[in-house]
């Protein structure tokens, strides 16, 4: 027989007074709390804590608090991440991001959801549905996911987007539902690598390291 928390993580209905949920709630709030107090010249005590509040992080992360997150324990993330102040993160569901993920301040990934009928949702019956960020993504400021959305890699989420559908691979997407604006194509990278080599020759003739 599956337990409350198995309801949780798989999209069920469930009620969060369960004492296992009550006990993962209050463990990851703890750790989000001390994380937030952690004064700015202990980074690697700020770091130590956020490995020990996810379920994974990849060897280079980093998170300007203040910074929320429900639980925590069931947020996976990959390699070379950075969210700026302000996000939140409720992982009712599943969380989990990729490599090279970069998140402007005041992102919020929401997987919780309580029911459209009035009556049930009454009832303290809710549910969770999984989000999942790609590779290679940057979301602007303000953005926020909703449950149940898969961003694609290699994409760009613009600034103050509601994203409530599935993002495909390399694309730039905004707006509020948020949509496809273009796709990122070869004329992106050759743009962007003259400013690279622009900025590579500034650096060698003005020998600054």
């Amino acid at each position: 027989m599956e337990t409350m928390n198995e309801r949780m993580l798989a999209g069920k209905l469930y009620k969060a007074a369960d004492a296992e949920i009550r006990a993962a709630s209050k463990r990851g709030s703890d750790l989000v709390w001390e994380f937030n107090h952690i004064p700015p010249q202990e980074s690697a005590k700020r770091l130590a804590v956020l490995k020990d509040l996810f379920a994974s992080v990849g060897k280079h992360y980093y998170i300007e608090p203040p910074f929320y997150a429900d639980y925590g324990s069931h947020t996976t993330i990959g390699e070379d991440f950075y969210a700026n102040t302000g996000c939140v993160f409720l992982d009712t569901a599943p969380i989990t991001i990729g490599q090279r993920v970069y998140m402007a301040p005041s992102i919020s990934l929401y997987t919780a959801g309580h029911p459209i009928d009035a009556a049930i949702r009454g009832e303290d019956l809710e549910y969770g549905k999984a989000i999942t960020i790609g590779n290679d993504v940057w979301i602007g400021g303000g953005t926020i996911i909703n449950p149940g959305v898969t961003v694609g890699s290699d994409v760009v989420i613009g600034s103050g987007s509601v994203v409530t559908r599935d993002i495909p691979d390399h694309v730039v997407a905004a707006g509020n539902p948020a949509r496809v604006l273009r796709s990122i194509t070869e004329k992106d990278r050759t743009v962007w690598q003259a400013q690279k080599d622009e900025f590579l020759h500034w650096q060698k003739q003005t020998g600054w390291k």
